[in-house]
């Protein structure tokens, strides 16, 4: 809580400057921006054309085997090189020449440079790119609105007349050296079918496709895997007969009958009998499990028919397997034949193949550089078709034209900048004089730089209580000051109290008269004493006469008790100044003082003696090593904390003793700190307890 309450102080520190230096923060606020409007009102109209572009990357030439020739347009680094570009002295030097700029701009006088032209137009020029876009602006400011349209628009022709020509000679230069490229390397295919032609001639070979790759032993192989395939073949063949031959052999009669169909026999006997004894073979199962034994003339009569069938089959099966061995030696015999045929073919293949090896190198060769012909022809035909489609580089979207109202000063953004210039600067002048003020602001600057307690904060438009008709709320801050003065008594029984001030004008016979009254109210014996010889005012605020008065009792021609005079108001009396003399400080220093500050001191319960000012006065300083106290009166913000400083340093050189210090004129109004220790004005004004506390000051200075 306690950081919250110090940045809110730190807050109102600055809003307190802010209010006590408004004169100096208006002024300058109108200061500058009365200056900035003449400024803008004088200055010479100047218009704005633009003209809009497209640009596009360059082409750099042209590659046989890449398509990479765009550079990219977006690349961060294209659009600051266009505009150096556009800068340039090979694209503004035409433009001088077609406008005739130097004999426009000349004038009557000599002839302006071309370099120093140049100068002038690119500070005149503005380009911007349109961000995420190819687009550029070209602008120019002028102050005839026809002649920045028409140097806008000149330049852009310049540069996409430039940029042509520029592309134009790249792809001249790129088409030349694809010629090149493509001349070079079907020198490089006739060398090559040469060598291929040389070798096939010195082996004798047969390509039968000359322009395939794989010519050369393309017959051999699809022998080879021929033969490979039959050879396979014939072996799975002869496999499966020797398996089916082996089963028959491990098979019984009665195995063998129940697994024919396994067999695939194709034989008319088989496929009549098969049915009729496998038929016979459930009926006789059917029989006896419904309960027939077996002698039972049914179960006899099936079996003796399964007997004649089983004979026929088995016949069949002695062919069967008559049939299997004379096949698998028939198929032993192929796959034999095919294995032997297979090596031959292999072996003609090898021979063949390491015959021809430089051959196939050579033409292998040929042909890759062929393709490679071909691709450059290719890319060389489709270039020119290309290149026969117009190519812009840069593209005129939008023209210049003049502009209708100026564009240069803009009145409302320059009175903007003008007003935020003007705050800002009457602000920063206003803490800078804060910062240069060492006056006392606040209490904790008296207390700290001074050395000693505020015992009361006199607002500014306090004035003489006596003089108020009815309750003045400015009494409770003099009853706080009779107060603090008490306590501050290093003994009861001083009551002698000398006021001063550093210097002239700072409120020290107005608070001296203040006090007097408040202390007479409240009962006490008061004596007023006017020791400013030099510029007396006591008997103008208490309205007694100045004939007679301190000066005449120190000189000795009056008596104590002829010069003390009783005023209107009960238990205040006056010792006037009396007549002018030369030399106060001789006056006041004299033994007869002592002597009076003495008698009154036991005669009175209060004695204030008002004194000159001590800053460049000695007169305050004598008076104040007679007193019992010292009050020092401090008017807020007008001496320097180094004056005040000296003040007390001149009362405690001559052994005065300086128990405090009002604080007058404070300003409650600006300085927020104060508003606690002045806050019973409302109280008493709300309640019409008193007259209006400003126009109570104006009417006693206007009496004074």
């Amino acid at each position: 809580m306690s950081d919250t309450g110090e940045v809110h102080l730190h807050f109102l520190d600055y809003w307190r400057v802010v209010k006590n230096r408004w004169g100096i923060i208006t002024l300058t606020f109108l200061l500058v921006v009365i200056t900035a409007y003449i400024t803008a009102t004088f200055l010479p109209k100047e218009y704005f054309s633009r003209v809009r572009i497209e640009v596009k990357g360059d082409d750099y030439g042209m590659t046989v085997f890449t398509n990479e020739k765009i550079r990219d347009a977006t690349d961060s680094r294209f659009a600051a090189t266009q505009f150096q570009i556009i800068q340039s002295k090979e694209i503004i030097y035409p433009v001088i020449d077609e406008l005739k700029l130097i004999d426009k701009w000349s004038m009557d006088g000599p002839k302006l440079p071309k370099e120093q032209v140049h100068f002038r137009v690119q500070k005149m020029m503005d380009l911007k790119d349109v961000r995420g876009t190819n687009l550029i602006d070209i602008g120019f400011w002028s102050g005839d609105p026809q002649e920045a349209a028409n140097i806008a628009n000149t330049i852009a022709v310049q540069y996409r007349k430039r940029r042509i020509e520029d592309q134009n000679q790249i792809v001249s230069q790129g088409l030349a050296e694809l010629k090149e490229e493509v001349d070079k390397q079907r020198l490089k295919v006739e060398q090559a079918q040469e060598l291929v032609t040389k070798i096939r001639e010195r082996d004798h070979l047969t390509d039968t496709g000359p322009d395939n790759s794989e010519s050369l032993d393309l017959l051999e192989t699809k022998s080879v895997l021929v033969s490979e395939q039959s050879v396979e073949d014939a072996h799975q063949n002869m496999e499966a007969l020797k398996n089916q031959l082996e089963q028959l052999t491990k098979m019984n009669q009665q195995q063998f009958v129940g697994s024919l169909t396994l067999f695939n026999v194709d034989d008319p006997t088989v496929r009549k009998v098969l049915p009729l004894y496998q038929d016979a073979v459930a009926e006789e199962a059917r029989l006896i499990n419904s309960g027939l034994g077996e002698n039972h003339p049914k179960i006899k009569s099936l079996r003796a028919q399964k007997e004649v069938w089983t004979q026929q089959l088995s016949e069949q099966v002695g062919s069967l397997r008559k049939s299997l061995e004379s096949r698998l030696k028939l198929a032993e015999l192929t796959y034999k034949t095919r294995q032997d045929n297979l090596d031959d073919i292999k072996k003609k293949h090898e021979a063949a193949k390491n015959l021809s090896t430089d051959y196939v190198v050579a033409k292998a060769d040929w042909l890759q550089q062929k393709k490679i012909l071909e691709n450059a022809q290719n890319r060389y035909e489709m270039q020119k078709i290309e290149n026969r489609m117009t190519f812009t580089p840069a593209k005129i979207w939008e023209k210049a034209e003049p502009a209708i109202v100026p564009g240069r000063p803009n009145i409302p953004i320059f009175m903007s900048i003008a007003t935020l210039v003007g705050l800002i600067w009457g602000i920063g002048l206003a803490f800078f004089l804060e910062y240069l003020d060492t006056s006392v602001k606040t209490m904790a600057d008296v207390e700290k730089f001074i050395g000693v307690s505020v015992l009361a904060v006199v607002p500014k438009i306090s004035g003489l209580l006596h003089k108020i008709e009815g309750r003045s709320p400015d009494m409770e801050t003099y009853r706080t000051l009779r107060t603090n003065i008490e306590f501050h008594k290093s003994n009861p029984s001083a009551n002698t109290i000398a006021i001063i001030s550093g210097g002239p004008g700072e409120g020290k016979s107005t608070t001296l008269g203040n006090l007097a009254y408040i202390c007479a109210t409240a009962g006490s014996n008061v004596l007023i004493v006017d020791g400013d010889l030099r510029r007396p005012s006591q008997h103008k605020c208490f309205d007694v006469e100045n004939n007679i008065g301190l000066v005449d009792y120190i000189h000795g021609e009056a008596e104590l008790e002829n010069i003390i005079q009783p005023t209107a108001i009960p238990n205040i009396s006056i010792i006037t100044s009396g007549p002018v003399v030369h030399d106060p400080v001789a006056v006041l220093n004299s033994p007869r003082m002592a002597e009076l500050i003495a008698k009154t001191k036991a005669h009175f319960d209060l004695v204030l003696i008002d004194s000159p000012p001590v800053l460049g006065l000695s007169d305050g300083t004598v008076l104040s090593s007679l007193c019992d106290i010292t009050l020092m009166v401090v008017q807020h913000r007008r001496f320097p904390r180094s004056s005040l400083l000296r003040v007390k340093q001149a009362i405690m050189n001559v052994g005065g003793n300086l128990v405090g210090v009002v604080l007058n004129k404070v300003d409650t109004r600006d300085d927020a700190n104060y508003y606690y220790y002045t806050s019973y004005y409302d109280y008493y004004t709300d309640r019409g307890r008193g007259p209006d506390p400003a126009k109570r000051a104006e009417a006693q200075q206007a009496e004074l």
